[in-house]
């Protein structure tokens, strides 16, 4: 296994687009999988989606489990069902040193593929759900604070910017 590189908010085009849906399960993407799992556990992530290795396409894993060790992977998954809306707190690992609120469903029944292409569905309430719709948001080009106002936005990139030159 490897670690890959985690890219941040403004800086990679893949963060910006719908990514590719997956057509081919084969060792490659199964290695893949298992980079991103470590990529998450090293980076202390609940979720990661592969545009934010700077690769576009439809994966993302996640675990939101305590002791780290309840890992899956959604593969060109789409959510097909939703209930409730509540705000939740919400941060991610290609706008570090950030959080805020964003809506989001209480609720969501997801269908997706895992790495030998099977259909599978998931359904998620709170925390779960939450990262569900985080990582989908990821696959369609989307970041939490583009939920937020323009101000806002421009606020959490500075502070953003500000953790990056820290952390070097």
């Amino acid at each position: 296994m490897a670690l890959l590189k985690v890219v941040y908010y403004s800086y990679h085009p893949a963060l910006h687009k719908i990514a590719e849906p997956v057509t081919q399960f084969d060792e490659k993407l199964a290695k893949f999988v298992e980079d991103m799992y470590e990529t998450m556990y090293h980076e202390n992530g609940v979720g990661l989606a592969a545009p934010q290795v700077g690769v576009s396409k439809r994966i993302a894993t996640v675990d939101i489990s305590e002791e780290r060790n309840k890992a899956f992977v959604i593969i060109n998954p789409e959510i097909i069902e939703r209930g409730g809306e509540e705000l939740m707190e919400a941060g991610c690992l290609s706008i570090p040193g950030t959080y805020d609120k964003v809506p989001r469903a209480t609720f969501v029944k997801v269908r997706a593929q895992d790495v030998n292409g099977q259909f599978f569905e998931i359904e998620g309430n709170g925390l779960l759900a939450h990262c569900l719709q985080h990582e989908i948001d990821h696959l369609n080009g989307k970041l939490y604070i583009d939920y937020l106002s323009p101000l806002k936005k421009r606020t959490l990139l500075k502070k953003m910017e500000k953790f990056l030159k820290r952390e070097k």
